[in-house]
């Protein structure tokens, strides 16, 4: 338990340190970092609903896996928002047009998940010998690999399901809100600040980094 914990906690910090390099910022890892505590809800709440046993080891190892898809999706979201905001989109108007856009390839990878890890969280089971000689595949449900496999396909499953549909819903509103919380801030501090000017000069400052250099010929 503790080995895992120490486990996820590092995990963590690498991942909030590339998003930070990614994005240039701190807030939108925050965001994306932020879904996994909520994913980690429904999974709780799943596993409370159905009366379903947790296994420690199990569980944790799906933890790791679902944190992967959900900062995936969650990079998505902030890419998309970042790239119509440099565009010259409103906030608000560049964060709902994300959501909308990249809302069919967030819930196909999710769908695709959860019906890849059906099989293997109710145990379905087959005989591929007696398939290729006989042409009878022999299915049952159940058998040992549940105990182990099980847990750690059900923590996805209920993390997915959880944590798709607050990707769609909380990252846009707290991308909104904690921009609107720095541009106040700035205007206090007697500065000027706006999402759509800062990602516009990212984008200026990227293409710049972009070019090639180009090495004078000498005689």
């Amino acid at each position: 338990m503790g080995f895992l914990g120490t486990a996820f906690m590092v995990a963590f910090g690498m991942m909030f340190l590339v998003l930070v390099v990614q994005f240039n910022s701190t807030s939108k890892p925050v965001i994306i970092l932020v879904e996994i505590i909520f994913s980690i809800t429904g999974v709780l709440l799943g596993f409370s609903l159905f009366n379903m046993n947790i296994s420690i080891v199990m569980s944790g190892v799906g933890l790791f896996a679902l944190a992967g898809v959900i900062v995936r999706n969650g990079i998505l979201l902030v890419e998309f928002t970042d790239l119509l905001l440099s565009q010259g989109m409103e906030l608000r108007a560049a964060a709902a047009e994300a959501a909308k856009t990249r809302m069919t390839p967030v819930i196909l990878t999710a769908v695709a998940a959860i019906l890849g890890l059906i099989p293997l969280a109710i145990g379905l089971n087959m005989n591929f010998i007696s398939l290729f000689t006989t042409g009878d595949a022999k299915l049952f449900i159940g058998g040992d690999n549940v105990a182990l496999w099980g847990p750690l396909s059900w923590t996805m499953i209920f993390g997915l399901i959880f944590g798709t549909f607050l990707t769609l819903i909380m990252v846009p509103s707290m991308l909104v809100l904690i921009e609107k919380f720095k541009t106040r801030l700035f205007r206090r501090m007697g500065r000027e600040y706006s999402a759509e000017k800062s990602a516009h000069e990212r984008k200026y400052h990227d293409s710049l980094n972009d070019e090639p250099i180009v090495s004078p010929i000498g005689h």
